[in-house]
């Protein structure tokens, strides 16, 4: 086992005093909903195992599922901070496989403005603690108000769905807008001869038995086949030239949260789109992060930011130091997540997590 950062006393002692409860979980967990609903970057990086019984596990790559798995097991009803810091497992291109995370995972506050600005300066305070004296970055992005902009254009359902997907994955976004803007030939060659999903996916069944893979080892054949038709169905769309450049100009959107709701205002009116709810939340939420008293532009509102996981649904930040590589926190909004993995109602959700291998190799630098 990786042994525990130095600085982890501090940071349990930090998440007791936020209105916090401890809570671990096992470190072998269920694979398929992480497989199904952490997103690609982190599914092909997640150490797979199996069971007795033949059931698809894995090693904890996160905290966020298994702590949503463990509050709806136990039939939580009231609304829940869990705090948690522990080991996590998954393959890295910048440090060991095996290493510390720790965090809070907000659970059933209905006042999401409110809820959102505490977990995005409780993960400050957390780093500001564990590194005084460093000055900190956040940079904050909002899937919701994204796919806002996306719906207000008149993108189709298919292609609303792409481009969400690949919010946060910056290559991933720049092949989508070069696609929207000049559309591929060949479509129908996706999917072969197949006419319809079922004759598809029988086909890719046959093609996994045929090579010895297991459906577990990813996507299902029904799911790839549904993907490959979506596909084609997208090649044969192009966006106008004036709505892509909306899109664009959107996108290009990069300022202080002080002046973000101003700037979106101005967007939305330029454009002629109505971004409705996921604004006036935007700009609850703005108010309510200054209101923690946050160093004067220390929070940038870039409109192109997300993070590669696919549970989020709103805000998405992350928390950097000068000098620092990687971000030291991330963290976002995910109120469809509980409702995936089971539970019988609705659960808003928030919460982040810090890199403690990160932040030690600040602390000594």
């Amino acid at each position: 086992m990786t042994r525990a950062p130095a600085l982890s006393s501090t940071i349990r002692t930090f998440l007791a005093s936020r209105d916090t409860d401890a809570i671990d979980v096992p470190i072998l967990q269920p694979a398929d909903p992480f497989l199904d609903m952490a997103g690609e970057d982190l599914r092909r990086r997640i150490f797979l195992t199996e069971s007795e019984t033949g059931a698809a596990m894995c090693l904890r790559p996160e905290f966020t599922i298994p702590v949503c798995l463990d509050h709806i097991g136990r039939r939580v009803t009231a609304k829940q901070r869990y705090a948690y810091c522990g080991e996590v497992f998954r393959q890295r291109r910048d440090g060991p496989p095996e290493f510390f995370q720790a965090g809070i995972e907000d659970l059933g506050e209905t006042d999401i403005a409110a809820a959102d600005a505490r977990s995005l300066a409780d993960a400050h305070a957390l780093i500001a603690a564990a590194l005084p004296g460093r000055a900190l970055s956040v940079t904050l992005g909002d899937q919701s108000v994204f796919e806002a902009v996306l719906a207000a254009l008149g993108l189709p359902r298919g292609w609303q769905k792409r481009l969400a997907r690949a919010f946060g994955a910056p290559d991933l976004l720049a092949a989508a807008l070069a696609d929207l803007q000049r559309p591929p030939n060949g479509a129908a060659a996706l999917i072969g001869a197949a006419t319809d999903r079922a004759t598809l996916t029988a086909e890719i069944t046959g093609a996994f038995a045929g090579a010895g893979l297991s459906p577990t080892a990813g996507r299902t054949p029904d799911e790839i086949a549904a993907r490959l038709m979506e596909k084609a169905e997208l090649a044969r769309v192009r966006l106008a030239d004036g709505a892509l450049a909306s899109l664009k100009t959107f996108l290009a959107i990069d300022v202080p949260l002080e002046g973000a709701t101003d700037a979106l205002v101005s967007f939305s009116a330029r454009a002629g789109l109505s971004l409705g709810g996921a604004l006036d939340l935007f700009a609850h939420r703005a108010k309510a992060i200054g209101a923690h008293g946050l160093p004067a532009g220390a929070v940038r509102y870039d409109a192109a930011f997300g993070r590669p996981l696919d549970y989020y649904t709103g805000l998405v930040f992350e928390i950097g130091a000068q000098g620092a590589p990687r971000p030291l926190a991330g963290g976002g909004r995910y109120d469809r997540l509980l409702t995936l993995l089971g539970a019988k109602d609705a659960i808003p959700a928030v919460g982040f997590s810090v890199w403690l291998d990160r932040i030690e190799a600040m602390g000594t630098a």
